[in-house]
């Protein structure tokens, strides 16, 4: 259950109407997901998140766009927003993450949480070479 309600008519607010209209360009398409949806209550909110969202995975980056949702999904997995997985996971097979290669998105995320929990436990110092000035 969200915390807020949407705004009814959110595109009645012309920041929010161009945050929309900015969306619909950029992805080429006419849907607006929930997210932005309910983000709208807060018009700065709603700005800032889309910017930050759009000049990372929207544009031209030193990574693929593949591999961008892929990372976004395997963070959203361990900060355990079932939005973000679902979001991701359909935008980065829709950019071309096979089956195979989702399995194995999801076999890194479960041995680095396990890796993690254990060093977590076991608090190891950490390498100098891993600490080296690079």
């Amino acid at each position: 259950m969200s915390t807020v309600k949407p705004p009814e008519n959110p595109e009645s607010d012309p920041r929010v109407k161009a945050v929309f209209d900015d969306i619909r360009e950029t992805r080429g398409s006419d849907f607006i997901n929930n997210v932005w949806r309910y983000l709208a209550f807060d018009p700065q909110l709603l700005e800032e998140m889309w910017r930050d969202v759009r000049d990372l995975m929207a544009r031209e980056t030193l990574l693929e766009p593949k591999v961008k949702e892929m990372i976004y999904v395997a963070v959203s997995i361990a900060n355990n927003c079932d939005y973000c997985v679902h979001s991701h996971t359909a935008a980065a097979k829709a950019k071309g993450m096979s089956d195979g290669e989702h399995a194995e998105l999801l076999r890194i995320v479960s041995t680095a949480a396990r890796t993690n929990h254990i060093l977590n436990g076991l608090r190891p110092p950490i390498d100098e070479a891993f600490d080296a000035d690079v």
